[in-house]
């Protein structure tokens, strides 16, 4: 019997260590923001909420919106090639990046899409194009419907919104953040393994993925805050506002990787479907980020329906 309680206690104890080793805590803003802000970074204050955006450029402005977990950064490529003809504004989101979580701790799109409004308000924006991929995509059509005259032309990047038969299930965090208990496990435990292996789901070519590119967003993602708003935004309900797509009569320009494991392609075919004014590009053997998978053809692609 002492024998067994010995073994058992020992399982524990091993446990315990091995549970303190696998702890990642929080990494301070100063430290991150030392680290992935340059020259053109800029912080405003909106609403209370101290925004990381950059704005490069000159022309039309062009203001891009990056998905969940990422940041502005994914967004780099389509910014060395277009600030030369548009001014080109991008910003770390509420909950992500450099700007971190919001005091209310609200990640609906009705937040996000009255965040945009103040965001480009402050900037003195009142038309722009807009584009926007995964999360950033469902807050730029969101943001056509609620505000009306604002966006000329719009570009969605693998964008969210639809809930249709046959998707797949959500990805891992998402699974455990909605967990009350086990999201315990995404606040304190989440290894570097973890990005890497979200981010091989997320490329089409895994030749692509750096060392540096994980730790961009593993590092993003331990930013003191930001695990705590990915957990409140993912256990937000979710609220069905696709019957008002039909009413963004805009010129729209859909743009999709085959390969996207998170939103497939029958979310582009119903998007094209819906819109009654949009073109769609698919991208062969690339997945959810095609902007930054792809820089090249994508942006390339995006200069010609902005130019047209």
């Amino acid at each position: 019997m002492k024998k067994i309680l010995y073994t058992i206690s020992s399982i524990i104890l091993l446990l315990i260590v091995l549970s303190w080793l696998a702890i990642t805590p929080d990494i301070p803003a100063n430290n991150i923001e030392a680290k992935y802000t340059n020259e053109q970074s800029r912080f405003i204050d909106i609403n209370g909420l101290r925004v990381h955006y950059r704005d490069e450029g000159s022309g039309i402005p062009l203001v891009l919106l990056h998905g969940t977990a990422a940041s502005l950064h994914t967004w780099e490529g389509w910014t060395e090639a277009l600030k030369t003809d548009y001014r080109v504004i991008r910003m770390d989101l509420p909950a992500f990046g450099l700007t971190g979580p919001n005091a209310a701790q609200d990640y609906s799109s009705t937040a996000y899409t009255k965040f945009l409004d103040a965001f480009l308000t402050a900037l003195e924006i009142d038309s722009c194009y807009l584009a926007g991929n995964s999360l950033g995509g469902r807050i730029a059509w969101e943001y056509c419907w609620r505000y009306p005259g604002k966006v000329r032309k719009l570009i969605l990047v693998d964008a969210a919104g639809y809930r249709l038969p046959g998707d797949p299930e959500p990805s891992l965090g998402f699974r455990l953040a909605r967990m009350p208990f086990l999201s315990n496990v995404v606040r304190f435990f989440t290894p570097r393994s973890l990005m890497e292996k979200s981010l091989m789901e997320v490329y089409g070519d895994d030749t692509k993925i750096t060392p540096e590119l994980i730790d961009r967003y593993y590092n993003m993602m331990r930013r003191e805050g930001n695990r705590d708003a990915f957990i409140a935004r993912a256990r937000h309900e979710f609220v069905d506002n696709t019957a008002k797509i039909a009413s963004i009569d805009i010129p729209t320009l859909l743009m999709w990787g085959d390969g996207d494991i998170w939103i497939p392609l029958t979310h582009a075919e119903k998007f094209r479907e819906d819109l009654p004014n949009a073109t769609l590009i698919v991208y062969k053997g690339v997945g959810h980020i095609p902007m930054e998978e792809l820089p090249e053809q994508t942006v390339a692609d995006a200069k010609i329906f902005l130019t047209n």
